[in-house]
């Protein structure tokens, strides 16, 4: 996983040792799958996954929440490289929808009880806001899906973007609380949102 600076610790501004930026690659790494396994992951056990002590850990992430941002912030971009890449500004909307969502779940499934972590722990809104590169992308799709009669239009943009991000996350919720099978949850996925996004 690529490391981003949305991180803690010493100068921003310093060029960090080599020896620091694999630490703090093996921290974002650890706390990645023990959150995914594990929303109440604790810092002791992040850094025990690192294989590194709890002062280094607290030392380049001063807070778990500051830790969460990171590994947010580093999933997102993922995310977001992922719908760039399925081209959402060309092709039939519907179709190119229906790509998004076959791409995007294993990504979200992948993460399983992340997205738990970062409600328990951060602020809905600014979740929201740290989404809004990749749901941009998909404003656009929808936009031009309306413009072309393939969406419905009696529902503003925003709200159906809304949806769209609303129902991707509880259905990694539902998948993390085993009531749903993650092998089933992306045709649930396509089928649910497309029939949103019909016109009627």
């Amino acid at each position: 996983m690529a490391r981003t600076k949305d991180h803690g610790g010493r100068g921003a501004g310093t060029p960090k040792r080599a020896d620091a930026e694999r630490n703090i690659a093996a921290i974002i790494n650890a706390a990645t799958e023990c959150f995914a396994r594990d929303p109440d992951a604790s810092m002791t056990t992040i850094a025990k996954a690192a294989g590194l002590g709890r002062v280094t850990l607290y030392a380049h992430f001063p807070s778990r929440e500051q830790l969460l941002r990171t590994v947010l912030a580093e999933t997102i971009a993922e995310s977001a490289g992922i719908i760039e890449a399925a081209a959402p500004d060309a092709g039939p909307p519907a179709e190119v929808f229906a790509q998004l969502i076959r791409s995007c779940w294993p990504l979200l499934s992948r993460f399983g009880s992340l997205h738990a972590a970062v409600q328990r722990a951060l602020p809905a809104d600014e979740v929201r806001r740290r989404h809004d590169q990749p749901l941009a992308h998909v404003e656009r799709l929808v936009a031009r899906g309306q413009a072309e009669g393939a969406f419905r239009t009696d529902l503003p943009v925003e709200w159906l973007v809304t949806t769209v991000y609303t129902l991707l996350h509880a259905a990694a919720d539902e998948v993390a609380a085993g009531r749903l099978a993650a092998e089933s949850v992306g045709e649930i996925l396509e089928k649910t949102l497309l029939a949103t996004l019909r016109p009627e």
